[in-house]
């Protein structure tokens, strides 16, 4: 399922508005269950799991009807969810839930429960809950047991437009403020960039409840895979800035696992400022995050811009008991986008934040090629550094929001852009190669007061190759300062070269974050040096 396909599948839906309450008991007379009601909580759903993982995997993917796994792209838009059948639409609870069908691209059948006062039934599948346009989809023949694709969150502020979903293997999504939809998360990653290949593990049963008197959604979920189960339990609630979700996972591997990525985030980065390699669209940049944030252990906050690799890139920054990490969106300005239709600069940022000590690892980046904007390109999670063994119970608690930025920010100045180029000396004829970077700091103790006449450097280490012609100097235009430096490659080699650089005051005080970058050099038949023909 590509992610337009996604974003044109969760197309919002109309609802009708109530006032937020009581539950009365959360009875919905348009929702049908089915089967007995079961005692349910967290501890259950553990059990399930644990239980799970020491049966063999089942596979459920593509048990559905042919008339609904044959349906074009077009007859699978024709079905639409009637927002008059929403899960709590009778009710004055503070969230809605509508369902997704299934068909199409999404073909594993999800099984969803109704939670009330600590028992829960299943919901039927019900062809009342859905229009079928021109489908030609045959509604007789649909069992009750069918099951659906997923599910979107609706909140008392606005029914017209959802604030979640969950739709498809473990990816969910959610708002900030502008109401805009962007990069996913999903419940797990195994095998991210392995050679062996990945291992998508699907939630197959949610367990969705509002609890009495408070604005948030329960959502319990089941996760399966061929190497773990697990059990999940978000409580979802809504604020000014966007959605937050405390999470906690609870695994049971079924196989040793050596890649495990836990709290994954899965993003786009096309084209930006310091990446122009595909300069073939009209738009100045297309991406739903510029750049992993990463807060570490230790308190020293890392800033990597995103981009867009020649081949795939993978990099791991190891840590320690991490105070939080995620991809942003930090510009925010239209100008720089230019895109009328999904506008890039509302998209939000996600910020990780983990509750307990996830003691060693490191927060993995995945960057991948890409030729346009309809493939998620970008993957960061967090891997422990030992194994998933069979016959452990690991443990993960963490809040997730989906704000326009993240809700912890450095004090230090932030990074706001980085620019590359061709380096050199403006005027004066090159002899050799190099690239330029400039890289925009603001924020902190930028601008200086006047009188506070401080010495500023730039601070830069390089795996490879000669840093030179360095500066850092203000930047009226931002209230802040800029550094900038070329570096020449050592070689005609096109390995990666990592990067590092901070701006520090004549005592070695840090101002900054740390900025980290890894350029790839053009190959030697490429390195034009632009010279004209007046030097």
């Amino acid at each position: 399922m590509q992610r337009r396909d996604f974003l044109k599948a969760a197309t919002v839906l109309a609802g009708t508005a109530l006032p937020l309450g009581p539950l009365m008991a959360a009875v919905d007379h348009r929702v049908s269950t089915t089967g007995q009601r079961e005692n349910f909580d967290y501890a259950w759903l553990k059990g399930l799991a644990q239980h799970l993982s020491q049966q063999p995997h089942q596979d459920h993917e593509g048990e559905l009807p042919p008339q609904l796994s044959e349906l074009s792209w077009d007859q699978y838009q024709s079905i639409g969810f009637r927002a008059d059948h929403a899960l709590w639409s009778e009710t004055k609870a503070p969230f809605q839930a509508q369902t997704f069908h299934l068909g199409r691209g999404f073909t594993t059948p999800v099984r969803l429960f109704l939670v009330n006062a600590g028992q829960a039934q299943e919901i039927a599948y019900d062809p009342a809950m859905f229009t079928f346009g021109d489908s030609g989809v045959d509604t007789d023949a649909l069992s009750e047991r069918l099951g659906f694709a997923g599910f979107r969150l609706h909140h008392h502020d606005d029914w017209q437009r959802d604030i979640a979903s969950f739709l498809g293997a473990s990816y969910f999504r959610a708002v900030s403020s502008s109401m805009q939809y962007g990069m996913s998360a999903r419940g797990l990653a195994i095998g991210t960039a392995s050679p062996d290949g990945e291992e998508f593990p699907d939630f197959t049963r949610f367990w969705l409840e509002q609890p009495d008197g408070e604005d948030a959604v329960i959502v319990h979920a089941l996760l399966e895979s061929p190497s773990t189960t697990g059990a999940y339990r978000f409580v979802i609630t809504r604020n000014v800035e966007g959605v937050v979700m405390d999470i906690d996972a609870t695994l049971y591997p079924r196989e040793t696992i050596t890649t495990l990525g836990i709290a994954p985030l899965t993003s786009m980065y096309l084209v930006g400022e310091n990446d122009r390699d595909v300069d073939y669209d009209w738009r100045p940049e297309i991406h739903d995050s510029d750049g992993l944030a990463l807060h570490t252990g230790d308190g020293e906050w890392l800033w990597r811009p995103l981009a867009n690799p020649p081949a795939l890139r993978y990099n791991a920054y190891a840590d320690q008991s991490p105070k939080g990490f995620g991809l942003v969106q930090r510009d925010h300005d239209f100008a720089h986008y230019q895109d009328d239709g999904v506008f890039y600069d509302r998209r939000p940022s996600v910020w990780i934040e983990p509750r307990g000590d996830w003691g060693k690892g490191s927060v993995d980046l995945v960057e991948i090629p890409a030729q346009d904007e309809t493939f998620d390109n970008i993957v960061a999670y967090w891997r422990p550094e030992a194994p998933a063994e069979p016959g452990d119970e690991l443990r993960y608690g963490y809040r997730l929001t989906w704000y326009p930025l993240p809700p912890s920010q450095p004090e230090l100045a932030r990074c706001v852009a980085t620019r590359t180029g061709l380096g050199g000396v403006v005027g004066q004829k090159r002899e050799y190669y190099s690239r330029r970077f400039a890289i925009d700091f603001r924020g902190g103790a930028f601008p200086l007061e006047d009188g506070d006449e401080r010495k500023i450097a730039p601070v830069i280490e390089a795996s490879r190759g000669e840093i030179e012609i360095t500066s850092a100097r203000p930047l009226d235009a931002i209230q802040g300062y800029r550094a900038m430096f070329d570096l020449v490659p050592p070689d005609d080699s096109t390995d990666p070269i990592s990067l590092r650089l901070y701006l520090s005051d004549e005592e070695g005080t840090p101002l900054t974050e740390t900025w980290i970058y890894q350029w790839t050099p053009p190959p030697a038949d490429d390195r034009e040096l632009h010279n004209p023909s007046h030097l």
